[in-house]
């Protein structure tokens, strides 16, 4: 079962598919080559091609050799002397049935010839035709390929013509040519899978070895280590944006672990005192006076507890259900809510209509806390005899009170848990903003407080919109 694993996940490793991906290449690359010579072998016009005469044709026009009156006089390379040269035109003479040569001067008269003489070439006009190209007759039932090529000298123009049997250049390649490709396709495929492929199986060891370190670095990270990061250096420029996202991640992953540390932490130092007051009057005992005040600790305990619980819920994104909500409607829900509190500070709610109803995509529930929260953070804080405005536009949400506001330099502060205004009226847990900022988060929007002078607008934009 083990080795099944492992072969798996061999298989679908980085290393396995890029030497796949090289097999494969390797494969394509010899069936390509033998697929070019097969094609090459078989063409319709056989061998010799009339591209191969024609360059056999200008090859040997170069090694004409003229006396010193001009006259063609035979085929010797030019590189040696003449008279002691090496005669380059020998094969037209050992096979003088399958191969012949013959150079014309511009009447077409023949004035050079290879030992198969000019009862090799046939009378016809279209051979005797002094033009540069390729052309073909039969000889004894054979196919005769043959060339022109011209050549210049002292300002008199002689045109070589060469030619050769299609039967025998067909036995040249099957008896050398075929076996000598094949040999060498073999060859080379050998070499390329050896030296390439063994090249390939090293890149990839020494490439993918610092993947394998990040790896492990990656799998010592625990909730006790979370500064730790991935190294980028000697990555593979193609994975570094990868682990430098991870290292993101991880960033993200400590800030929030150490804001819920925090968070724990000073709920903790909240609850504490209340329960140690709630402890101390148990153990006296007390009645009246003692039981009221025991009950208002228990009421602002299920305060903090049910406040955190907000908390958390504005956290989690994905328990948003998102409906079309008509935001009008739902602010008057809250104020209602709200109403025996605003009455009991002697604060009113003004509320500016519009003609056309406001609509926004949100979830329900957490808009309704969210505007609760505010309607209520506004009523803490506003003097008695006061209004607590609410505009309502598409694009945003707007609540405004009349009380002495927050200093500019803590407006960034006020959405922080646990902080409590200096004018609050209640001994609330400092979560209500907080609860709010983790909603609009979650929303998309955006949160924002600005001096009113007097008092202090929260402001909910929508960034959507």
């Amino acid at each position: 079962m083990r080795s099944e694993k492992t072969k798996t996940k061999w298989l679908s490793s980085l290393r396995a598919k890029v030497l796949l991906a090289y097999l494969v290449g390797v494969a394509l690359s010899i069936l390509l080559i033998v697929g070019t010579a097969v094609a090459v072998i078989d063409r319709h016009d056989g061998f010799p091609s009339s591209a191969t005469v024609a360059q056999c044709a200008k090859t040997l026009a170069g090694f004409i050799h003229f006396d010193e009156r001009g006259t063609p006089m035979g085929l010797v390379d030019r590189d040696e002397d003449p008279a002691t040269g090496r005669e380059e035109a020998w094969v037209f003479d050992s096979l003088k049935q399958e191969a012949a040569y013959r150079v014309l001067d511009a009447s077409g008269k023949l004035v050079l010839s290879s030992a198969a003489g000019d009862t090799f070439w046939p009378a016809s006009a279209a051979v005797t035709e002094l033009r540069r190209g390729s052309f073909e007759f039969e000889r004894g039932g054979i196919l005769m390929r043959a060339a022109t090529a011209s050549v210049v000298h002292k300002g008199q123009t002689w045109y070589l013509q060469c030619a050769v049997s299609s039967r025998f250049t067909q036995f040249m390649y099957g008896a050398f040519a075929l076996p000598v490709m094949g040999k060498g396709i073999l060859i080379f495929s050998f070499v390329l899978l050896l030296v390439f492929g063994t090249c390939a199986f090293v890149t990839l060891k020494y490439t993918l070895r610092p993947l394998q370190r990040i790896s492990e670095a990656a799998a010592e990270i625990s909730p006790r280590s979370l500064s730790a990061r991935l190294q980028t250096r000697s990555v593979p420029a193609e994975i570094a944006p990868l682990v430098e996202s991870f290292n993101r991640v991880l960033d993200r992953l400590e800030q929030g672990y150490r804001s819920q540390r925090e968070f724990l932490a000073t709920a903790a130092h909240e609850l504490k005192t209340p329960l140690a007051l709630i402890r101390a009057q148990v153990d006296l005992g007390t009645e009246g006076a003692g039981r009221k005040e025991l009950l208002q600790d228990v009421e602002h305990m299920s305060r903090q507890v049910q406040q955190l619980l907000h908390l958390a819920e504005a956290s989690e994104v994905q328990s948003r259900q998102l409906v079309d909500v008509d935001v009008t409607v739902l602010v008057e829900e809250a104020a209602s809510y709200l109403a025996r509190m605003a009455q009991a500070a002697n604060v009113r709610f003004d509320l500016q209509k519009h003609a056309v109803p406001v609509h926004w995509m949100a979830d329900r529930g957490a808009l309704f806390t969210l505007v609760k929260n505010l309607l209520e953070n506004a009523v803490q804080h506003t003097p008695p005899g006061t209004l607590v405005s609410v505009d309502i536009t598409p694009r945003s949400l707007s609540v405004r009170d009349w009380g002495p506001g927050v200093p500019q330099d803590q407006l960034s502060a006020i959405f922080l848990r646990f902080w409590r205004g200096a004018h609050r009226r209640d001994l609330g847990a400092g979560l209500g903003l907080s609860i709010c900022q983790e909603i609009a988060l979650a929303h998309g929007w955006m949160l924002t407080a600005i001096r009113a002078d007097p008092g202090l607008r929260v402001v909910l934009s929508r960034l959507d919109a």
